[in-house]
């Protein structure tokens, strides 16, 4: 038997922003709190569903330059040109990460600064 994710936790400074953030980029919902820390994930399954949940930890540990881990996100109901704009709107920002200008996605940061991937395939809802 393998295993799989269930939950990615994030240290952040401020975990109320980043929820909503990331609940409105993925669609999740607040699941749980506890200690300061948010748990957001998927409306119908929430925690132990096929997709993980995310949760935000209250961290003051500084962060020191990039993570060696980042997320990938695809966009489900628009085109990736469509998603970007409203990925912008929310308050990512465009990222450099030593991209050459050529590559299928987009490099952004969440408004702490976590660097994410905005692929171009669209995936099913």
């Amino acid at each position: 038997m393998a295993s799989r994710i269930s939950e990615l936790v994030l240290k952040c400074a401020d975990p109320e922003r980043l929820a909503e953030f990331w609940g409105e980029v993925l669609g999740y919902v607040e699941i749980d709190r506890q200690d300061g820390a948010i748990e957001i994930g998927p409306p119908t399954a929430g925690f132990g569903g096929l997709q993980p949940t995310i949760i935000l930890s209250p961290s003051s540990d500084p962060r020191g330059g990039r993570l060696p881990l980042h997320i990938d996100v695809n966009p489900v109901d628009r085109d990736q040109d469509a998603e970007l704009e409203r990925l912008l709107a929310l308050g990512a920002r465009p990222a450099d990460v030593g991209q050459t200008g050529d590559e299928q996605w987009y490099v952004l940061a969440d408004p702490e600064g976590n660097e994410f991937c905005l692929l171009r395939r669209r995936l099913a809802p």
